[in-house]
């Protein structure tokens, strides 16, 4: 290590960011208020994403001979606003489930901000071991977030969030132990951790070298879901906290997205990487077609979008920016596609059946809008332009790097998810076929369509404020693409 003063400006995103964490904790333990714990938590999210801005200028730390460990920039700093905005998001579509004590909110808005601590650690890492630290920061807090669940008296207790508390926290510990075992067999052949010295290894260790790429790949691609390593997601998302699912759907597979940017863009890992995205997409989408629940719909679906953005990563360098774009625009419209569901359920219930939303675009037509403008971002049609540039970005990124045959494979794909995006779609503005029911009766009309709930002002909150910035995106694709850039 060299004697390098350490850059504090560089490092104020992770001061934020850890210090919104202690914020939170205090004001748990001096205050005990909820809305005084939520505040402050909101508020360092807020310092968070400033401070990311303030610190893209400010110089490397943390470096040594092979580089640096700790490294401000432009992509770093936009995907540490991501991290910031999705974490404000989450919290505000968990407010009205901690006004009802339903998890204990001192608790929650601690972990929520430990994990977006992550985040920003992997946005910023260049070396391996504080990549990987980062990660397991990430996902730590999730482990308890997912079964951290309040029964009321009477109320039937229920081991579904505690279920996929363990599944989950299972399949990653596993998951974590094989990247480890590649970061050491690439160290071992090449005696390099830091990303910027990252690269084939010398002629008797390049197969040694070649397999601890493959193995730090693979286990990297739990943290997107990547088939044959998804297993886990779709019932960690559906026993978890609506909210918490809709984290795990965009925060973490942002930072697991990350990750993988930063390891394929310097190691020849081609083979490994388009293998997991043909099959993490084609799975992905065939299974949605046959899901009956809203969130295992969206959890399968996630499933496919990770094999768009590991398509994009296959090419190496070339297609990172695309990828990094994909993950962008695909947590915003994700993002919306929870907060829709929040909004349409009770505080604290479960995601429910397809057929319970049944009507719910004409009882609510705003976030009937909502919930179709996100769907449609993610089939990539318009009104989701968001989605639409995504999409374009991947193919446009696999056609120049001379693989059109996987491009034809994500455009096949992408056909095939049309029909369970329009089918959900459809769902919002069908009435019930019941016998004798005229639709033309407003007393029958009514109860007919799904039931009119009251959405909590935090939750439309949020929920409009990721609508309003997937239309700027949609209008203006290019800020993003100059931010990775």
């Amino acid at each position: 290590m060299s004697s390098q003063a350490v850059g504090h400006l560089a490092l104020l995103p992770l001061y934020a960011a850890a210090g919104t964490a202690i914020l939170a904790l205090l004001a748990d333990l001096v205050t005990g208020r909820r809305a005084v714990i939520a505040g402050a938590t909101l508020l360092g999210t807020l310092a968070t994403a400033a401070a990311a801005l303030v610190a893209v200028s400010a110089d490397p730390t943390f470096c040594a001979t092979g580089g640096c460990s700790w490294i401000p920039s432009w992509p770093a700093a936009t995907t540490a606003v991501l991290f910031a905005g999705l974490t404000a998001g989450v919290l505000a579509f968990s407010l009205p489930a901690l006004r009802l004590g339903i998890a204990p909110a001192g608790e929650f808005c601690f972990l929520l901000a430990c994990s977006m601590t992550g985040g920003v650690t992997v946005a910023y890492a260049g070396d391996l071991i504080t990549l990987i630290v980062g990660l397991e920061t990430l996902t730590l807090p999730l482990y308890v977030l997912v079964g951290l669940r309040r029964f009321a008296p009477g109320e039937r207790v229920t081991t579904a969030g505690a279920s996929a508390s363990v599944t989950f926290f299972l399949v990653s510990v596993v998951s974590t132990a094989v990247a480890l075992l590649g970061v050491a067999l690439n160290y071992a052949a090449t005696g390099a951790v830091h990303l910027a010295s990252l690269g084939p290894g010398p002629g008797p260790f390049a197969q040694l070298a070649g397999v601890g790429a493959a193995l730090l790949v693979i286990g990297l691609a739990f943290k997107v879901a990547a088939v044959p390593l998804h297993a886990w997601a779709p019932a960690t998302y559906d026993g978890a906290p609506v909210p918490v699912a809709a984290y795990l759907s965009t925060a973490s597979k942002l930072g697991g997205v990350l990750a993988l940017a930063a390891v394929v863009s310097r190691l020849d890992t081609r083979a490994v990487v388009v293998v997991l995205a043909v099959l993490t997409m084609t799975i992905g989408n065939l299974v949605a077609l046959r899901q009956t629940r809203m969130v295992r719909l969206l959890a399968w679906s996630s499933v496919a979008q990770a094999g768009y953005i590991l398509a994009a990563l296959a090419p190496g360098e070339p297609g990172v920016a695309a990828a990094l774009v994909y993950a962008a625009f695909f947590v915003v419209l994700e993002l919306i596609a929870f907060g829709a569901v929040v909004a349409l359920r009770l505080p604290g219930a479960d995601g429910g059946e397809i057929a319970d939303y049944r009507g719910a675009g004409r009882r609510k037509p705003w976030l009937g809008a909502a919930l179709v403008l996100a769907f449609a971002g993610l089939a990539g049609l318009p009104p989701g332009l968001a989605g639409l540039f995504a999409k374009v970005s991947v193919v446009d990124a696999l056609v120049d790097a001379g693989w059109i045959w996987l491009a034809g494979v994500v455009v096949l794909n992408a056909v095939i998810a049309l029909a369970y995006y329009v089918r959900v779609s459809a769902t919002l503005y069908t009435l019930p076929a019941r016998i004798g029911i005229s639709v033309t009766d407003p007393v029958l009309l009514d109860e007919a369509v799904h039931p009119s709930l009251p959405v909590p002002r935090a939750v439309a909150v949020a929920l409009a404020g990721a609508v309003a910035v997937a239309v700027v995106l949609g209008f203006a694709p290019q800020v993003l693409f100059d931010a990775f850039s």
